[in-house]
């Protein structure tokens, strides 16, 4: 623990002594997952579905443990730190340059710049990826994001972004955002020094109706998060129609997401909706340090997704659901003579739903993150996980999950 707190104690040093003193703020969530079918603790996961660790087993679980300091040094110019102890650190796997990995537990540390009403924020924080990746933790309707969410939104990386807001904030303003991004949060989780020269550049909007409503959308370009240095190496589509590996250097794994949202919050009620599309792109490699099978069916392959959410309050008690799809090859794109996702019958195509209903109890209800509790039971579709021969299973497996979640913020 001592060393986790290490970059913490660090960015306390560094502070002047004749800054203000910091705000510090935590959050603490606890998890109790239950498997509803054992095969999510026997059956391997099947193409692209993001499956935590915490539901392949039934047990506790430390979900977030996060500590945090803000405050202004100048007028004008203010800083951020937040490190999440409960992160199992992971270091980058020589022998797979494409391996994610999570180097430290710092997640967030910038510095906020604002003068003649823009604001400049520099360092390393989330890449302004779909509504709910940006929503606090503290403040996630369930105990888990969306797959939008989780997959493309909830990113950190190193970056800059320049925002500026516009109109009245109680009837119809917003803000324009415009950043520049190393492009490392699908391979460090954004907390590694830039491995090419390439960049992400993200733009977003943001509005809003007075208090009821807030939409907006989104974009983010980029390309493959490999070093470049004449090392890269093209790795291999299947099918007689694939392209040539000087097709796949040159596509250099194009990135991209689009996407929109809408949010309706008035008194009891709340009712969210958003949609995503892209380029897959790094998120399935085809380049790297080492040749191999693409991570993808086609160099130009398309993901698909969207979520519906609803949810009422009265007292301390909510009642919510969400039906979530994602589809990872939303334009059935492959080079192969038939599908690559079915085989003996087994059909694993990577379009997955989620639908998970919950209720949360607030244990005060004018203040609803300081203390919840929340129990949500997931129903996914039933082909994520392969078949597991030994337990006589012949066709695609899925399994369920209930969480108990326990939660304080302050």
């Amino acid at each position: 623990m001592m060393k986790r707190m290490a970059p913490l104690a660090l960015a306390l040093a560094t502070i002047p002594a004749a800054a203000q003193a910091p705000t510090v703020g935590g959050l603490v969530q606890v998890w109790y997952t239950q498997m509803m079918d054992s095969n999510l603790r026997l059956n391997g996961v099947g193409n692209y579905y993001n499956l935590r660790s915490e539901f392949k087993e039934n047990g506790f679980n430390l979900r977030r443990t996060e500590l945090s300091l803000k405050g202004p040094i100048l007028p004008g110019v203010e800083y951020q730190v937040m490190i999440d102890p409960s992160i199992n650190t992971t270091s980058a796997n020589a022998a797979n340059s494409n391996g994610s990995y999570n180097p430290t537990v710092l997640q967030d540390v910038f510095i906020t710049y604002t003068f003649m009403g823009a604001q400049v924020k520099v360092g390393q924080f989330k890449t302004l990826q779909t509504y709910e990746g940006n929503v606090s933790s503290s403040e996630l309707l369930f105990a888990e994001r969306s797959q939008l969410g989780r997959v493309f939104g909830d990113k950190r990386d190193r970056g800059l972004v320049v925002a500026m807001p516009f109109g009245d904030p109680k009837e119809f303003g917003g803000r324009v955002s415009l950043g520049a991004f190393n492009g490392m949060s699908d391979l460090a989780s954004g907390k590694a020094g830039d491995s090419n020269a390439a960049k992400d550049f993200v733009l977003r909007l943001d509005f809003n109706v007075g208090s009821a409503h807030t939409f907006g959308a989104y974009t983010l370009q980029g390309s493959t998060d490999q070093t470049d240095k004449g090392a890269l190496l093209a790795k291999t589509f299947a099918g007689a129609n694939a392209p040539t590996a000087a097709q796949v250097l040159d596509n250099k794994d194009k990135t991209t997401n689009l996407g929109a949202f809408y949010v309706y919050k008035a008194g009891p009620l709340h009712l969210s909706a958003e949609y995503l599309t892209g380029l897959l792109g790094r998120r399935g490699p085809s380049v790297g340090a080492q040749a191999g099978a693409a991570g993808r069916e086609h160099l130009d392959q398309k993901f698909t997704g969207y979520y519906l959410t609803g949810a009422y309050s009265f007292g301390p008690h909510t009642v919510l659901a969400r039906y979530d799809l994602l589809n990872y090859n939303s334009g059935d794109q492959w080079y192969a003579a038939a599908s690559p996702y079915i085989n003996a019958g087994v059909d694993l195509s990577p379009k997955f739903t989620e639908t998970t209903l919950g209720y949360t109890y607030a244990f005060s209800p004018a203040k609803v993150k300081a203390a919840n509790l929340k129990l949500n039971y997931i129903l996914r579709s039933k082909n994520f996980l392969k078949p597991l021969a030994s337990a006589g299973q012949t066709s695609e497996q899925g399994g369920d999950t209930v969480v108990l979640a326990f939660q304080v913020a302050f």
